[in-house]
């Protein structure tokens, strides 16, 4: 009897997993879709980080200074495509660990770029923390999901 309560809630657990990939994955789609203007106009990127430069603190302003704004006809392009590839990835299931883990180093990117995780509102925030969680919780746990395209 333990044993069939036991695969019941590990079952349900890779079940809860599946659903969170799903919604993430739905999550940097939209978010995806809505910057393709940035694959023609890297301004759109360079206004952004020229705003959050304005209240960042140091270790964020060497950051969009040194790395982000020269990079930025790279990022314009990259940072849509990332998005975009992440989502699809975390719907259909397809190595869901490594898109998960990329887009947690993706989004704590993003993050410290805004001068955001820093500041407490990051905890309330919800692409903050709540999306952390969610990709370290895909990428900490099992490899085979149900309903993915790979099983590992």
């Amino acid at each position: 009897m333990a044993n069939q309560i036991k695969g019941r809630s590990g079952a349900s657990g890779i079940y809860g997993l599946r659903a969170l990939a799903l919604m993430l994955g739905l999550f940097f789609l939209f978010n995806g879709l809505d910057k393709l203007a940035w694959f023609s106009d890297s301004g759109i990127l360079a206004t952004r980080l020229q705003g959050w430069l304005q209240n960042a603190p140091p270790s964020t302003r060497w950051y969009i200074e040194t790395v982000a704004a020269p990079g930025v006809p790279f990022f314009a392009r990259l940072v849509p495509l990332a998005e975009l590839s992440t989502g699809v990835a975390l719907i259909i299931g397809f190595w869901t660990r490594l898109a998960a883990t990329l887009a947690l180093f993706m989004v704590l990117n993003f993050h410290f770029a805004r001068g955001f995780i820093f500041d407490p509102e990051f905890l309330m925030d919800g692409t903050g923390f709540p999306v952390v969680g969610g990709l370290l919780a895909l990428a900490l746990g099992r490899s085979a999901l149900p309903f993915s395209v790979s099983r590992s």
